[in-house]
């Protein structure tokens, strides 16, 4: 029988059900943003931010050992990278999903049910046509605990939704930009909509490769500016486990607030994609007559309200500018929509326990410090998420540097043991009020080694002297 389908027999002890663990993935092979790979690319997180390092550097499956393996320590010491290149951070977790043994493609998780023995039941089905592939049909996988690493999706809005469904003009996401990029370029106008980091990488390889006076590209952005992603070294501390733990501490209400206002922290641009896009319209700049202007438009404040084909075979923008309150249009010959992405719902697959989910007061799933999704059955079988949970656990729910701490959270939580010890303390801000912080005597002499926060030995300590911190974080 396929590996994926359940024992003939009833009530099977959970160690019949599934050999260790297992993971299924719909897609026929592992890619990581394949349209945006973009050669001079590079991550916008460092190195360590891999699939294990920050939890346990001495792992097998680090980005230095992959190094390692294939020769190439010495040329990344002498590169001194800290910024790695996207396409070599893809060629990693290649070479991680290609040796993990129970990573199976090709397959896709539908639904999941309680059984009686209080297991959970997860039915996998191969992609494809309805009836499965090769003649194989769906069936169920039994198992104790449950995963959920679904993702994000690309996100359209509207308009240009309805008109990327039009044949015609190209209207895509950025997701897509490589495998049409050929197409971009022999394109008179390219209009690039969204200033986050993949609207700024679009439009500055578009740059890169058309001729100076004849660039003929335009960016729009509903925001009020191309605005510099903060990048402090404080700023960063929000995506550390303690501003995580206390955004989880939050009333809902407060929470839901919190992410609409801090898209600055993870949805403009790096400062070096900004200064390389100043520096590449500078040089056409040079290449032009004095009373000339690169044919690049930049125009932040604006919104699209429809995208409509035209007989020519172009596109008509019409747009809005909330400062001016005025109305124009713009005709342009392709779009790319560098419009984000928006995770993908657990629905479907947690409709099965009905119920059971908890809920908040928007109707999502209640999900615990621990990603575990909280259920009321009381059964034994759990459902953690592992990145549908930003209205839960905030901003970094999908940053890579959280990546192997949620991993390791998830690990412990399954085991029922820490199994991967982790820091009590990861950052030096303290996320909400300290209890009699005002108050406290400023600190003489050097501190002990016991005193020191997390795993160096003892305790957070409170700034007034209390091993009791208020709040969290």
């Amino acid at each position: 029988m396929p590996w994926w389908r359940p024992p003939a027999t009833g009530n099977v002890p959970s160690r019949r059900c599934w050999p260790g663990w297992g993971s299924v993935e719909e897609r026929p092979a592992f890619r990581w943003h394949p349209g945006l790979l973009i050669e001079e690319a590079t991550l916008q997180v460092p190195f360590l931010a891999d699939l294990v390092t920050l939890v346990d550097p001495t792992s097998r499956w680090s980005f230095l050992n992959w190094l390692r393996e294939r020769g190439r320590l010495f040329p990344f010491y002498f590169a001194e990278r800290f910024h790695i290149p996207r396409v070599e951070y893809e060629a990693y977790c290649r070479w991680a999903a290609e040796r993990l043994p129970n990573l199976r493609f090709g397959l896709r998780a539908e639904g999941m049910r309680r059984e009686p023995d209080g297991l959970l039941a997860v039915r996998i089905a191969p992609t494809g046509t309805p009836g499965g592939v090769g003649g194989e049909a769906a069936g169920w996988v039994r198992t104790r605990n449950v995963v959920l690493g679904i993702g994000t999706a690309p996100h359209l809005p509207a308009p240009l939704r309805l008109a990327a469904e039009r044949d015609g003009a190209p209207v895509l996401h950025s997701a897509e930009y490589l495998d049409h990029r050929e197409r971009l370029l022999r394109a008179r106008h390219v209009t690039v909509i969204g200033s986050g980091q993949s609207g700024a990488e679009v439009l500055l390889d578009l740059l890169r490769r058309r001729p100076a006076g004849r660039e003929g590209l335009h960016w729009l952005t509903r925001s009020p500016a191309f605005a510099p992603m903060e990048y402090s070294k404080l700023g960063l501390e929000h995506f550390t486990p303690d501003y995580t733990r206390y955004f989880h501490s939050l009333p809902e209400t407060t929470r839901d607030t919190l992410v609409a206002r801090q898209w600055q922290l993870h949805k403009a641009v790096d400062h070096e994609t900004l200064a390389a896009l100043h520096d590449e319209l500078y040089h056409h700049d040079l290449a032009l007559p004095d009373d000339a202007w690169p044919q690049v438009v930049l125009t932040p404040g604006v919104e699209v309200r429809t995208v409509e084909p035209l007989g020519s075979g172009r596109l008509r923008l019409e747009l809005h500018h909330a400062e001016q309150g005025v109305d124009s249009s713009l005709t342009t010959d392709a779009v790319v929509a560098a419009t984000g992405y928006r995770e993908r719902s657990v629905e479907a697959l947690l409709a099965g326990l009905g119920e059971a989910v908890r809920r908040d007061a928007a109707g999502r799933p209640v999900i615990g410090a621990d990603h575990r999704v909280e259920l009321s059955d009381g059964a034994p079988g759990a459902v953690f998420s592992a990145g549908a949970e930003r209205h839960t656990h905030g901003v970094g729910t999908p940053d890579l540097g959280l990546m192997a701490h949620r991993a390791a959270t998830v690990l412990n939580g399954v085991a029922g043991r820490e199994r991967y010890p982790l820091p009590a303390r990861t950052a030096f801000t303290t996320f909400g009020a300290a209890r009699g912080a005002a108050d406290a005597p400023r600190p003489t002499g050097t501190p002990s080694a016991d005193s020191l926060p997390g795993p160096r030995g003892g305790p957070v300590p409170d700034p007034a002297g209390s091993a009791d911190a208020a709040g969290s974080g």
